[in-house]
């Protein structure tokens, strides 16, 4: 079932936050808290500082309605410079890869890609961008 869903970026303290969310919200991370360190290494990226390899990669707590709050770290020392502004995406989740191709490609339109639409290594089917209105959208399909 498709669904929409608010991705927010913080510089290094995300776990901090969502602990703070799940405080007033209750409820459970869905799948825990994924770190950097267990990301594989990427070819052409430097190996990762140990500092950063405690950072959350991605956290996920379901909020009111059925409304999923998604977090992230993202500091300076792996090339993301957060400030206010730039810290929230919409995350589109559609039922089909094709249906995430066309929102993917209409939606960025005129905007700037971030990272191309492709197969990623959590098996997923995803792209990021900011579209001309300067929106910054996530598009994930975990459809084959």
């Amino acid at each position: 079932m498709s669904k929409v869903s608010t991705y927010l970026n913080f510089v290094r303290n995300t776990e901090e936050a969502f602990n703070f969310y799940k405080s007033v919200f209750g409820g459970e991370f869905e799948g825990g808290i994924n770190r950097m360190g267990a990301v594989p290494p990427q070819p052409g990226m430097p190996p990762m500082a140990e500092e950063d390899k405690n950072l959350v990669m991605h956290v996920s707590l379901p909020i009111l309605g059925g409304h999923m709050l998604m977090g992230t770290d993202a500091p300076e020392s792996m090339g993301f410079k957060v400030m206010q502004g730039n810290n929230v995406h919409i995350s589109l989740h559609p039922d089909t890869r094709e249906e995430t191709k066309r929102l993917f490609d209409t939606l960025s339109e005129g905007g700037k890609v971030t990272m191309e639409l492709q197969d990623m290594f959590w098996g997923d089917y995803y792209g990021a961008f900011t579209d001309k209105f300067g929106v910054q959208w996530m598009v994930n399909c975990s459809s084959k």
